[in-house]
């Protein structure tokens, strides 16, 4: 994942397989998993696979929506008004037509129209639908259209098999995740999108690289070509820094803290770090890309329960309220898709503990899905850095699946269960519509989030340079005892990514359903622990879900942990959060802490133990800390410029 934009743009991390194709007793990776070719036909075959289960996900998600709509009109609504409301709150439902058995299709009740491009396609599956609805049989087409113009038709008989409900479905979501995955799981070169203007460098010597290839962007750095950051021993005073805009024809310049970016388009960023090496600085640095290692208002409402021994989270916000002990969530898509919550026990970890309101969760990332109905009631109000303003809403659909594994309400009857139920999420948009962001929109993010509230924070994002200005908004949150959470990385290699490999951070790698290392995952030392990263299912943008794997996927399963323990025992430290995490882990590959799944895969229901029975945790925080920083200054001391 750090390949594309190692440097500050901060990338998505997806990618895994949910049904491996290689695996060992012990769990072990055998040398084909780190081979170009292997790891590039592994990444294309989870691409199809998580394409082929998003398909699946909407198909079964639309089939239970047209079961819904029928018993509506079957109680006495009018089809009209039921068809109208879903076609209102669901753009991918392109037609509805509500037909009356021998009745031509054009004269039953319809909202939407057929779309132009596929029409007799559209037609002709329309009409096989409705014979097949007629005869009492549910029908779902094959797929049909091209790019982003991709249906199905769906037919489903009433209850009384007097009427059936048919209609167009529009499936772009397909290719949103192909293109997403494209670029999370490194399948691409960087995505300039000719929204950034930057330069590829090596990482360790600055030097230009090009990147035409995907198995380039491992150890590249990509940064803005006219900007540098710069922090000064001492703040300068008006009269400096007016001769530093003038010598080096500054157009802006911004600062976060004691931090400074400067930008001109009379300079490129090798000369102006020449240029600030003559002032009393810290450190200059290129202004570097960070990428991502990788929902409606008055929509329908939640179905409660009939379950009498559960309390919904929908109708009662007791945290404290009983679930029974073989409690399976309500959630429609669950069982079938969901296979990562059952494998790190939370079922079991929910009768511990199900999160508390005053444990706030920042999801540092695109942004989320405002209006997601499996997200209503779980965000708070969170700040939109790259506008200005305080609407975080996702346009790229990483930070709206993060958010789900974490926070989609669970036993409400629609899509997937989160792993939290009462945790609120704090949603900071840091990363733009191409999935990339600066140095300074994810540091400014991060210490914004720290200071509204956020105990917990999720980064699924990172670069392979090590930058001090992103480490200093690190180290502000970390000071205010927030746990920071962050994906590894999704390119496959031993080098440290960041912000994941500073010390301060909780670095999480991804596994497979068999609790295989994920062929994408980066690895090393600094790696903590591992999650499921593999095809999981989540909230996606306009009231979708969608099947994503990476990096980015594990990482918010170890943040919802996170907050669950620190809900269990609110008098936790950050470092004793990080601790019980590690402490409680199940034991993968290689005995004791490995480079591929650190202390192992995280087990909920003994780290939620583990914080009920302490008020402190022993925890060896300087051999962790010495660890990480002797990993990071042998290799990543800083950015040196180099002709």
């Amino acid at each position: 994942m750090w390949r594309y934009l190692s440097s500050i743009s901060l990338v998505l991390g997806l990618g895994f397989v949910l049904f491996p194709h290689h695996s060992n007793k012990e769990n072990t990776p055998g040398p084909e998993v780190y081979s170009a070719k292997y790891e590039t036909d592994q990444k294309l075959s989870l691409l199809q696979q998580d394409v082929a289960l998003t398909d699946d996900l909407c198909r079964t998600q639309c089939s239970i929506d047209y079961s819904k709509m029928i018993l509506q009109i079957e109680s006495g609504e009018s089809a009209a008004k039921v068809l109208g409301d879903m076609k209102a709150q669901h753009e991918k439902m392109d037609i509805l037509i509500w037909s009356k058995n021998s009745q031509p299709i054009d004269q039953g009740v319809k909202a939407g129209e057929i779309p132009a491009s596929d029409k007799d396609q559209a037609s002709k599956y329309l009409q096989e639908a409705k014979t097949a609805a007629e005869s009492g049989k549910h029908y779902q087409s094959p797929k049909f259209g091209a790019g982003k113009q991709i249906y199905f038709v769906q037919g489903i008989p009433s209850t009384d098999r007097g009427s059936s409900l048919i209609g167009v479905i529009h499936q772009d979501i397909l290719h949103q995740v192909t293109d997403h995955q494209m670029k999370n799981l490194r399948l691409e070169p960087y995505p300039n999108e000719n929204r950034w203007k930057v330069e590829s460098v090596d990482t360790d010597t600055l030097k230009d690289k090009v990147v035409d290839h995907p198995e380039d962007n491992q150890g590249t750095s990509h940064y803005h070509l006219n900007e540098v950051v710069v922090k000064f021993k001492q703040d300068p005073t008006e009269a400096q820094l007016a001769q530093m805009k003038s010598e080096i024809k500054a157009t802006t310049v911004q600062k976060l803290g004691y931090t400074y970016v400067f930008r001109t388009e009379a300079m490129e960023a090798k000369a102006l770090m020449a240029y600030f090496k003559k002032w009393d600085v810290a450190y200059v640095e290129p202004h570097f890309l960070y990428l991502t290692n990788d929902y409606y208002d008055d929509q329908e409402k939640n179905d409660t329960s009939d379950s009498s021994d559960y309390t919904d989270s929908t109708k009662n916000s007791n945290e404290s309220a009983s679930i029974a002990p073989n409690f399976k969530p309500n959630d429609n898509l669950y069982s079938r898709y969901q296979w990562n919550l059952p494998l790190i026990e939370t079922e079991q970890g929910w009768q511990l503990n199900r999160g508390t309101k005053d444990v706030i969760v920042a999801v540092v990332d695109t942004g989320v899905d405002l209006q997601h109905p499996d997200l209503k009631g779980q965000l708070l109000p969170g700040y939109n850095v790259i506008s200005g303003d305080d609407k975080p809403q996702d346009d790229v659909g990483h930070g709206t699946h993060v958010t789900g594994v974490i926070a989609a309400l669970v036993n409400n009857n629609l899509g997937v269960a989160g792993m939290t139920w009462y945790n609120k999420v704090l949603p900071v948009k840091v990363l733009d519509q191409t999935g990339a962001g600066s140095t300074y929109s994810v540091a400014q993010g991060i210490i914004w989030a720290a200071d509204h509230g956020a105990k917990v924070m999720n980064l699924s994002l990172g670069n392979y340079a090590d930058s001090g200005f992103l480490h200093d908004a690190i180290k502000y949150a970390y000071d205010k005892d927030v746990a920071l959470i962050a994906a590894s990385g999704n390119d496959n290699t031993d080098r440290p990514g960041f912000p994941a490999a500073y010390p301060e951070v909780f670095a999480v790698a991804a596994s497979d359903s068999q609790n295989n290392k994920a062929p994408f995952s980066n690895y090393g030392d600094y790696i903590d622990v591992t999650a499921p990263g593999v095809s999981i299912a989540s909230t996606y943008p306009n009231n979708q879900y969608a099947a994503l794997s990476g990096t980015s996927m594990a990482s918010p399963h170890v943040t919802a942990l996170a907050a669950l323990i620190r809900s269990t025992n609110p008098n936790l430290k950050n470092t004793e959060v990080y601790q019980i995490m590690r402490d409680t882990a199940q034991d993968l590959g290689t005995k004791g802490h490995d480079q591929y799944f650190g202390y192992g895969l995280i087990d909920v229901v003994k780290a939620v133990q583990k914080a009920e029975e302490k008020t402190s945790v022993g925890f060896d925080w300087p051999h962790h800390w010495f660890r990480q920083m002797s990993l990071v200054s042998k290799k990543y001391a800083g950015p040196e410029l180099t002709k």
